[in-house]
């Protein structure tokens, strides 16, 4: 396979992350459960980014459904209406009219694929299970299985009279294979039939010799995806099925193995494909998955286990969290999430939840004014000494004593359980990891590699007008930086794709992408036109190259990257139209996505505030990514309309009940509780609004998600600890992180008992309802908002703890800038900080408690570190109806540090 340069060197960039050295144990964090799963959302997770297993761990029949990253219905193709081009300016004419129920008609029938009998793009779709049958096993006792996610395995635990038998099961990293260990206390007691079966239509199985010499054989199921929307599938797939063992007699014979008393035996299952790329089906899948199986067997079960632990712990112990000790270590993991959830909704509500924030609340006028000692006067503090986390072991299946727990820690009558937070946090870094490795053909979907049904919903594709940007908020803040390799490949591929639908549909230069695109990397709009006709998601994806460049300051890649950039600008210079009424350049037609104004009758619309901030922060990303790489002589004309364009782009607005406009015009409902809240894209992901620079803004956007509400959909609910994060409210992120964690049932459909609601499934997966993993990466990437930030122009130390961790530390998180940051606190109060620079300049930090270190002094102008340099964001139309409130804030104190490359410095 040919890579790109720019796909060369993310890879290259991510091999040498790779030898980044493990740091000490942390506190043990795993699922755990006292009965088999009855449904799919009960199952635990494993992957290693090309194959995927849902483990149910059943004793009688253990079932694994599998996924291999590349079987997608369909093949390489295209989406675009060919009349669009003609009728996009009756759309739009009919839009500024406010003709909006026609414009709505006539994209649905001469815009969007759906009006010319096109596909709406193709599912991702499951290989089928794997089937371990034991004999005699329905009787069993001791039960217990568990996902251990300090070292990524899933272990299944049992008694079968005075016989224990055990399952380990590991996708292992390093390896493109799922392995499965099976052992049993005494000898001669292991046997089992294993097979494999498939959804799809009119497979091949048997048995096949492997090429080894050895003689060995292997199960087979050969098949073909699905056809969908009228697209013939050309993708072709296999999965190969083998086992070793220790002891006793293996059989081959009419699809399946068995295994006769052995004295323990590893099963291996491989899947290979057609797929070489996007749009290219060349390969041949009995030799990928040979190859593959092969790999995984040339080693026994504990060399491929002790390589598998070595590269994920090289990820995985990168970033250490402890919010306290597990208070319920006897109850099941999906009990926990129960009775979280009770605490939760026996607590009080958060302070933030009122509108009006008193205005002897608000901040100091500068926190440099302070009449706090000068830290730059303090003494070099001596190193502090940190509580000493649990050695590193593998835990066992067996609950501990409960450990003793002060009234302090009561919540509704039930002990705050902080360690289940964390543990969230920690598997959501464990779903990317297991979702999205760096030499990935695709990224992380919406999924990530984990679906059971042949046509999921919203096609377990990616959407993109979120949904897939959310996958990856946690990659550089949560120090999985070469995670993103996938994503990074995508959005390369997207960008050769995107010209094409540039050209036909806009007659415009560049590249655009709408609001979904799939393995084939379609471009153009899908689905019907209120949610579909949306072209700014290659605005929005594209963020991620610049914020990776703010994370590392790898100028190599950003100057692979900036043509892409550079392009996805240059489709907008060219397709903004001057609105009729309004002094501004537009989209249109745009929307604000899956979500129309009060009185309109669609969500068609010029200008709308997320299209407007998604432009400004790309127009000024280009523009400073070509200052850094000195790039204004090669595009100096796409500079200079940049430039000009930007100060013609609608700056926000404040309507008249202080919330921050969603559309150029005030029809913002205050009783709207829409789970997307686009019009805060720049609040979070974006730093357009801030306490500090706009204080209007983050006033008006705090009351529009007041508005909003709290509990909505799984990930919404994750966008929203985000957001709260950004309000500097701990307590309300909180809530949120407790709205996050209510247990959703998912036997409903089984007995009819309870409608489903966001929340979580037993097994942690984020439900929106039905599951999206979104949910999942983007708490994750809340709880860490919620103790760093760098958007601001600084690092802000611990922004929105709250008042429940009261006493914790974290390790490794990733600022802007190249620094890395571990943080320990008492009492809500930051009591030590180490700062690790990479790339030196200086480092500015803003705490809420004065700090001291050798080195530490006062802050005063703007940040001279480039990293930290940010657009000003223009002033705000306010309404004169408008109320403002103070941003009540609290006062901080703001530090500069001169820090060196690869050295470390400690605060106090």
């Amino acid at each position: 396979m040919k890579l790109t340069p720019f796909c060369r060197l993310a890879l290259s960039f991510i091999i040498c992350h790779l030898s980044f050295s493990p740091v000490a144990a942390q506190p043990q964090y795993r699922l755990w459960y006292d009965r088999p799963a009855q449904t799919w959302t009960q199952a635990l997770p494993i992957g290693n980014g090309t194959m995927g297993g849902m483990v149910f761990g059943t004793p009688a029949v253990e079932h694994i459904q599998l996924n291999e990253e590349t079987i997608w219905a369909g093949g390489p193709n295209q989406v675009c209406n060919p009349s669009a081009r003609e009728f996009l300016p009756q759309v739009r004419q009919l839009i500024f009219e406010g003709r909006y129920a026609e414009a709505q008609e006539l994209a649905n029938q001469k815009v969007m694929p759906v009006g010319a009998g096109q596909n709406m793009g193709m599912p991702f779709q499951p290989f089928g299970d794997l089937y371990i049958a034991m004999p005699g096993h329905a009787n069993y006792i001791g039960y217990e299985r568990m996902l251990d996610l300090d070292n990524a395995k899933s272990v299944v635990r049992y008694n079968i009279g005075d016989v224990q038998y055990e399952r380990e099961t590991i996708a292992p990293l390093g390896s493109k294979a799922i392995a499965v260990h099976l052992t049993a206390s005494q000898p001669g007691k292991l046997t089992f039939t294993a097979t494999m079966t498939t959804p799809h239509e009119n497979p091949l199985t048997g048995i096949t010799e492997l090429p080894s010499g050895s003689g060995e054989k292997a199960v087979f199921l050969h098949g073909v995806s699905s056809k969908h929307e009228n697209l013939k599938s050309r993708v072709r797939f296999m999965g190969l099925l083998s086992v070793k063992t220790e002891g006793g007699r293996v059989d081959y014979a009419d699809g399946q193995l068995s295994v006769t008393a052995a004295n323990e035996a590893t099963l291996y299952v491989a899947i290979g494909t057609n797929v070489v790329s996007y749009n290219d089906v060349s390969g041949d899948e009995k030799e990928q998955a040979t190859q593959r199986l092969l790999q995984a067997m040339t080693q026994d079960y504990q060399q491929l286990k002790a390589t598998h632990e070595h590269r994920y712990h090289e990820l995985y112990d990168r970033v250490r969290i402890d919010l306290g000790p597990n208070p319920y270590p006897s109850l099941s993991t999906a009990a926990r999430i129960a009775r979280f959830g009770n605490a939760a909704s026996s607590s009080s509500p958060s302070p933030a939840s009122s509108p009006s924030p008193s205005p002897a609340s608000s901040s100091s006028p500068s926190p440099a004014s302070s009449s706090s000692p000068s830290p730059a006067s303090s003494p070099s503090p001596s190193p502090a000494s940190s509580p000493s986390p649990s050695p590193a072991s593998s835990p066992s299946l067996s609950p501990a004593s409960s450990p003793s727990l002060s009234p302090a820690t009561a919540v509704g009558g039930f002990a705050a359980d902080n360690h289940l937070v964390a543990t969230y946090f920690q598997f959501g870094r464990y779903l990317l990891i297991c979702s999205s490795q760096p030499d990935n053909i695709n990224p992380a979907n919406l999924q990530g590699i984990w679906n059971d049904k042949l046509f999921p919903s919203w096609d377990s594709k990616y959407t993109t007008n979120i949904n897939l940007e959310m996958n990856y908020w946690p990659s550089e803040v949560c120090n999985l930086t070469e995670l993103n390799g996938p994503l990074f490949r995508l959005i390369n591929e997207i960008s050769t794709t995107g010209r094409q639908t540039a050209r036909d549909m806009y007659g415009a230069s560049g590249w655009v992408l709408h609001h979904n695109t799939d393995q084939w990397r379609i471009t153009g709009p899908v689905d019907r036109s209120p949610s579909g006709l949306w072209p700014t998601g290659s605005g929005w994806i594209v963020r991620h190259l610049w914020e990776h460049y703010l994370f590392t300051g790898d100028r190599d890649f950003l100057r692979q990257a900036f043509p892409i950039m550079a392009e996805a600008a240059r489709f907008y210079t060219q397709t903004l139209v001057q609105h009729p009424t309004r002094p501004w350049l537009v989209i249109c037609p745009g929307e604000s996505p899956e979500h129309g104004g009060k009185g309109h009758a669609s969500p068609l619309d010029a200008g709308v505030t997320m299209d407007n901030q998604i432009l400004f922060e790309l127009y000024n990303e280009v523009l400073a990514a070509a200052e850094i790489l000195q790039e204004g002589d090669g595009e100096g004309s796409l500079l200079d309309t940049l430039r000009s364009q930007l100060t013609l782009l609608p700056p926000m607005q404040i309507g008249r009940w202080g919330q921050l406009q969603e559309w150029l015009d005030d029809l913002d409902d205050p009783q709207d509780n829409h789970r997307h809240f686009s019009h805060l894209y720049g609040l979070y992901p974006s730093s357009q609004i801030s306490p500090y620079r706009t204080p209007q803004l983050f006033d008006a956007a705090r009351t529009s998600l007041i508005a909003r509400g709290d509990v909505s959909t799984g990930w919404s609910m994750g966008w929203k600890v985000c957001a709260w994060a950004r309000f500097l409210d701990g307590e309300h992120a909180y809530k949120l992180i407790k709205d996050q964690l209510m247990l959703t049932p998912d036997t409903f459909l089984l007995f009819g008992t309870q409608k489903q609601s966001g929340g979580t499934y037993p097994n942690m997966f984020d439900a929106h309802p039905p599951f999206q993993i979104d949910g999942n990466f983007g708490c994750t990437a809340g709880i860490a908002e919620m103790l760093l930030q760098s958007h601001d122009g600084f690092i802000f130390l611990l922004p929105a703890l709250p008042s429940a961790w009261g006493e914790g530390s974290i390790t490794g998180l990733k600022a802007r800038g190249g620094f890395e940051i571990d943080l320990s606190w008492r009492n809500g109060k930051l009591l030590r900080a180490v700062v690790r620079s990479a790339n030196g300049g200086v480092c500015r930090l803003r705490s809420y408690t004065p700090l001291h270190g050798k080195g530490l002094r006062t802050a005063r102008g703007e940040n001279p570190n480039q990293a930290f340099l940010l657009p000003q964001t223009p002033a705000p139309i306010v309404s004169p109806e408008a109320q403002l409130n103070p941003t009540g804030i609290r006062r901080t104190y703001l530090y500069d540090l001169d820090t060196q490359p690869g050295r470390e410095y400690i605060i106090q």
